[in-house]
């Protein structure tokens, strides 16, 4: 009943930066690092937006420096900001609205990862008990999205997040423990929970990891090149330089863009339909 209504809304949240009036690139705080080369307060137009809200070094961000940007994945929340939020209207041609603007682009954002993580749920094989009680909880967000600036701007965002993360918790375990019983010679689930481990730079390399939990887990520069990383639980996962070259994460869980931009992978990576591939990525 769900699945494929959930599935569609699912691939339907990307960024449209043509209907967005830069927001990523003004709304957001930048500190100096390995990821930018300058530091940006919030609120303030990177240097390289131009005027009709496009970046003129587009095509080569990371070799300029600003990787994070390449990284960075909205979710379709600036063009929702943009268009629906505040109709159309630029903080450029109506600066008396880019404060505003710039702080609600952050909880609209916020709110369409929560979408991404409900429909996903939505989209898989799951008792009806626990898919009715997610169709509720999309319907809610979804409804956030259509609020205004000042109704946006008093939300407690905890109050979705917290009963939201017990039913994606819940939908993971179902998933992954009729994953487990299928895999010969596991028995014992617990050993599947690696929720929060620290798994930095460790070698897993051609490793069967399926069902694994990493929720919230440090993934980073992790060798996973042809890792068998299906039905695995990656919310919260900092995958940050992982390597997931030749790796199958065809049925990976809650996986985000953000996520695998900031990985590493190649044109042998088997991504969920959801998710591009990055095209700094090696081919």
């Amino acid at each position: 009943m769900y699945n494929e209504r959930a599935k569609n809304i699912r691939e339907s949240l990307t960024a449209d930066c043509a209907k967005c009036f830069g927001l990523c690139c003004t709304a957001l705080n930048i500190v100096a690092s390995s990821d930018f080369p300058i530091n940006k307060p919030a609120g303030t137009p990177c240097v390289n937006l131009q005027t009709d809200y496009g970046c003129q070094i587009h095509s080569n961000l990371r070799e300029t420096g600003f990787k994070g940007c390449t990284v960075f994945d909205c979710l379709g929340a600036g063009q929702v900001v943009s268009q629906v939020t505040f109709k159309g209207q630029s903080w450029r041609e109506n600066p008396e609205i880019g404060g505003k603007m710039f702080r609600v682009f952050p909880i609209m954002e916020q709110i369409h990862e929560m979408i991404a993580y409900t429909a996903e749920a939505l989209s898989y094989d799951i008792p009806h008990a626990l898919s009715d009680k997610l169709s509720v909880q999309l319907k809610e967000l979804q409804n956030l999205t259509k609020l205004d600036a000042e109704q946006l701007l008093s939300l407690d965002l905890m109050m979705y997040r917290f009963p939201l993360n017990k039913l994606l918790a819940e939908t993971s375990k179902n998933i992954r423990e009729r994953l487990i019983v299928k895999l010969p010679g596991t028995k014992n689930a617990k050993n599947y929970n690696h929720e929060r481990a620290d798994w930095i730079g460790k070698k897993l390399i051609g490793k069967d990891l399926r069902a694994i939990d990493f929720r919230g887990a440090y993934l980073i520069a992790t060798d996973m090149r042809n890792a068998d990383l299906r039905g695995v639980d990656f919310i919260g996962a900092d995958l940050r330089d992982a390597d997931l070259m030749g790796a199958n994460l065809s049925t990976s869980m809650f996986l985000t863009q953000m996520q695998i931009n900031s990985a590493k992978g190649d044109v042998k990576t088997i991504l969920p339909s959801h998710i591009q591939r990055p095209s700094h990525w090696i081919n």
